[in-house]
């Protein structure tokens, strides 16, 4: 396998060797966010398992009711939705197009600019979200509030609070 080196790294073409690679692979940063990206893929897995079977919503869904129950019954532009949850433009309608075809949301016109689609939440939407907050705070507690001592909560929290508001995005 060859892999393309680095800025200041092996000349282009040349092979690196096994235990440049595996020097290169435990790097601290290198495994510090694949320990970071292993406990958020767990806890997604877990939520989406639990939603699914307890609720009949993915975790996806769950996260557009969310956003939706934080804009307290406003509605929010489609696109708004597909920036909060990292999907794209197509996935988002996708998304969306499944949840009203389930009852869980509904789209109107912007009064304000009917070139914006606001996605709201139907009753439907809202009891389900009800539901699945429950099993949403449940998981949160047994696989990330209760493996972290208190102490270390707070500094966790802040550290990931910290990642996501970077300016260099």
């Amino acid at each position: 396998m060859e892999i393309a080196p680095e800025a200041g790294g092996a000349p282009s073409g040349a092979r690196r060797t096994a235990a440049e690679l595996a020097a290169a692979a435990e790097r601290p940063a290198v495994r510090e966010l694949g320990l970071l990206l292993r406990a958020a893929a767990r806890l997604d897995r877990a939520m989406d398992t639990a939603m699914r079977a307890e609720c009949g919503l993915s975790h996806t869904m769950f996260e557009v009711l969310l956003m939706l129950a934080r804009a307290r019954g406003e509605g929010i532009p489609q696109r708004e939705l597909a920036e909060g949850l990292t999907l794209t433009s197509g996935g988002t309608t996708r998304l969306v197009d499944r949840m009203e075809q389930a009852g869980l949301v509904r789209r109107a016109p912007s009064p304000a600019d009917r070139r914006i689609t606001l996605v709201g939440a139907t009753p439907e939407g809202a009891e389900a979200f009800g539901r699945a907050a429950e099993v949403h705070a449940r998981i949160v507690d047994r696989l990330l509030v209760s493996p972290v001592a208190a102490d270390d909560r707070a500094p966790l929290l802040a550290a990931l609070r910290a990642i996501v508001e970077n300016p260099e995005h």
